[in-house]
């Protein structure tokens, strides 16, 4: 019996000292969901803010390059109405140099 008594006692005593670590651990663990709250919620404010700041700068670039390519378009159009122009007065020589050389 001597033998049951020490394994009763050693197990009671393990028993209890593992409730004594998790008495004491429990703050600590309290304290660590705390944190890890605190981390989550900063980090959803984090992408936040970034989300906002990347739309920011896609409208700003998006707001860029329609300017850039209505500014293109002008001067697509002023090359091209200058080219017509051009093609315009090429015709008339061209047809006053044919009527010149047909009537000698």
């Amino acid at each position: 019996m001597g033998l049951m008594d020490t394994l009763k006692g050693w197990f009671g005593k393990a028993k209890e000292a593992a409730g004594d670590v998790g008495e004491k651990a429990a703050p600590m663990v309290d304290k660590a969901k705390e944190f890890a709250g605190d981390a989550v919620e900063k980090a959803r404010d984090v992408a936040e803010d970034i989300g906002e700041k990347a739309e920011e700068t896609f409208e700003k670039a998006k707001d860029f390059v329609e300017d850039k390519v209505d500014d293109l378009r002008g001067k697509g159009e002023e090359v091209a109405g200058g080219a017509a122009e051009t093609a315009g007065e090429t015709a008339e020589a061209v047809e006053e140099t044919k009527d010149t050389i047909e009537g000698q």
